[in-house]
């Protein structure tokens, strides 16, 4: 019995998936996020919001390079050893440095 649950948790690891949400407002240089931030939902996010006031991290609007809403191998592995009641993601804000 305790093979076949560990056999379906690592199914149910492996089918975890990443994804990465991009936008891109002003062209430069994005080697390194200038700011990086793991939000925390539950219950996989279910109605929650989390917000980053990018132009305030970077001083000012201008100086925003791109956002970045990330969910990493990590997180959904966190998720799914807590079956979806946290499910952290990735924020990252990329900012002109010139």
């Amino acid at each position: 019995m305790k093979f076949k649950l560990l056999n379906v948790a690592i199914c149910l690891g492996l089918l975890n998936g990443c994804a990465a949400q991009t936008f891109t407002l002003n062209e430069g240089n994005t080697a390194t996020p200038t700011s990086q931030t793991s939000q925390h939902f539950f219950i996989s996010g279910l109605g929650q919001e989390q917000t980053i006031d990018a132009a305030a991290v970077c001083g000012g609007v201008e100086n925003v390079i791109k956002v970045e809403a990330q969910h990493t191998f990590i997180n959904g592995l966190i998720g799914t050893v807590t079956f979806g009641i946290y499910t952290p993601r990735d924020a990252k804000v990329y900012c002109n440095t010139n």
